[in-house]
């Protein structure tokens, strides 16, 4: 069995991983153990999928792609619901970009000024790859210096939901992030 693909973004991470999801024609979902593809009935114990639908890791799930075993015949699922299967991660696409609608909105001069930023460290890497890396590093370290006392206030004025919320992050991301940039342990 093919391993499963799955989808992520660089700000959201794990907390909106998506994928493609199985319907079995009684409309259950069988257990995500690998590749929708493997869902066509021909293996033992392998049931067949009736409709593929894109999934998320926070609960989110898009509408369901019927799949026309008539038409499908001796055709590899991989090939015959590979229309579906993009359709299913534009849809998650659609769901990600409602959650980025959904965050805490910056000031258009942060978002300026971080679009500056990584356009002149993508230029520096043509020409310097270390001096890149550098500057990547001391981004870092200065993400760390100016969110210590936002993290803080953050944790004294807001629970832990309203936070994942603000950032589009499930609890445990959101918990993890303000712990390191606030420096206190994760599990206090």
């Amino acid at each position: 069995m093919g391993e499963r693909e799955t989808w992520t973004t660089e700000e959201f991470g794990s907390s909106h991983e998506g994928a493609v999801g199985v319907l079995l024609a009684d409309g259950t979902v069988p257990e995500p153990v690998s590749q929708w593809s493997v869902y066509d009935g021909h293996a033992a114990y392998v049931p067949r999928a009736a409709a593929l639908r894109a999934v998320c890791s926070c609960g989110w799930a898009g509408p369901e792609h019927t799949l026309d075993w008539e038409a499908i015949g001796d055709q590899e699922l991989v090939e015959a619901g590979a229309h579906a299967a993009d359709a299913c991660m534009e849809k998650w696409d659609e769901h990600t970009a409602e959650v980025e609608q959904s965050t805490v909105p910056l000031p258009e001069a942060v978002t300026a000024l971080l679009r500056q930023l990584e356009e002149q460290i993508e230029k520096l890497a043509k020409d310097s790859p270390l001096a890149a890396v550098r500057a990547a590093r001391r981004l870092e370290v200065t993400a760390v210096q100016v969110a210590y006392w936002p993290a803080h206030d953050a944790r004294r004025d807001a629970s832990i939901e309203q936070v994942a919320a603000a950032l589009g992050l499930n609890e445990g991301a959101t918990r993890g992030l303000m712990a390191r940039f606030g420096r206190w342990s994760p599990y206090r």
